[in-house]
């Protein structure tokens, strides 16, 4: 049978293709337009940093932080802490670090886990290792040496970052220094979460300049966020740039876009390269005299954007600067508190301990 001098089936056959090339075409435009697929979820999720100042690592007895605060952290809705060790004053001529800091370091993770607390056991010495690239590769190899093997049987609720902040002397050698502290770790660690963030101090400008071994999934993207520094550091007396800015304000709808936009980009990256992405720190200097209305709505807004976008989160800091909980009067901030984790436990305070605030500057 024919239609003005097409066979019935050449005309059948037209139409099947014809089919197919729309449901196809329909199926392309549906993909293209559905949102990107979710990151991989963290690990970890709402998390304080520890012990960046305090003198307990090797004088327990002047120590500030007492154990029961690491029950004391999980009650008010954390599921972590990020330790800042900085171990390297504390090797000998031969990079075998003190024993004593060792033996501190077993403490910490030993009462964290036992108040239901995940751990990052962070090498915190960034300054040292602006300024000494070439030592720091050193001291940093041995260090993940002596603390993989140290670690390797606990739980995968233990967690290595391998620097913080790698910036200045660093820049230039960071991706060398991943792979090279990589292999110390898989030697003994093959499915140990690792914390590896950008160089420029964990910056999200330099993201595309990170390298990690695509057959490595067990690695957590970290980066910092204090923008604007005029706001977060003012008043901060360690820093030249911003001790003497002070009446800074934020929350405005610019504020807010710059934000959103950043964090955008963050995710747009970790959708790209599929890794889970850690909020490390962020915070604004209490003692800065800014209004605490005006520190709060910063946290929150930053929390709630990393939320949104999946992100685990680490505020800068318990105790120390930047604080989230008062040791001199032994309870937390309350509206810093509850900036983080709106409706969060505040834990009642235990008899008061004698404490001496110490600012000694945030990681930045």
């Amino acid at each position: 049978m024919k239609f003005r001098g097409v066979r019935c089936s050449d005309l059948m056959m037209m139409l099947r293709l014809l089919a197919v090339a729309i449901v196809g075409g329909l199926s392309v435009a549906s993909c293209a337009g559905q949102e990107p697929p979710p990151l991989p979820p963290p690990p970890i999720h709402r998390g304080l940093n520890i012990l960046g100042s305090d003198p307990i690592w090797m004088n327990p007895a002047a120590g500030r932080f007492r154990p029961e605060y690491f029950a004391t952290i999980k009650g008010a809705g954390f599921d972590f802490v990020r330790v800042a060790a900085a171990a390297m004053r504390y090797m000998d001529a031969s990079d075998q670090i003190d024993p004593r800091y060792l033996q501190r370091m077993d403490w910490v993770v030993a009462n964290a886990r036992a108040a239901g607390l995940s751990v990052i056991i962070d090498e915190h010495d960034f300054e040292f290792c602006a300024s000494n690239a070439v030592i720091c590769r050193r001291k940093l190899l041995a260090f993940w040496r002596q603390v993989s093997v140290r670690y390797r049987r606990e739980p995968g609720t233990l967690l290595f970052e391998i620097l913080n902040e790698p910036k200045w002397q660093m820049d230039p050698v960071w991706n060398d220094t991943i792979a090279d502290v990589l292999k110390v770790i898989r030697a003994t660690n093959p499915d140990r979460t690792v914390v590896i963030g950008p160089r420029m101090a964990n910056k999200i400008q330099t993201l595309d300049d990170l390298r990690l071994p695509d057959d490595d999934r067990h690695i957590l993207v970290t980066f910092h966020y204090y923008e604007p520094f005029s706001f977060s550091h003012q008043g901060a007396p360690w820093d030249p740039h911003w001790k003497s800015v002070h009446g800074q304000t934020w929350g405005a709808p610019a504020d807010r876009a710059t934000l959103s936009a950043d964090f955008d980009r963050m995710a747009a990256w970790a959708r790209r390269e599929r890794r889970p992405v850690l909020l490390g720190e962020f915070g604004a200097f209490d003692q800065s005299g800014t209004p605490m209305p005006q520190r709060t709505t910063y946290i929150a807004a930053i929390a709630r954007e990393a939320e949104k976008h999946g992100f685990a989160w680490c505020y800068w800091q318990f105790d120390g600067d930047f604080i989230a909980y008062d040791i001199q009067r032994n309870a937390w901030v309350g509206p810093i508190l509850n900036a983080l984790i709106p409706g969060g436990t505040s834990a009642q305070p235990a008899e008061k301990a004698p404490a001496k605030r110490v600012v000694r500057g945030s990681s930045q």
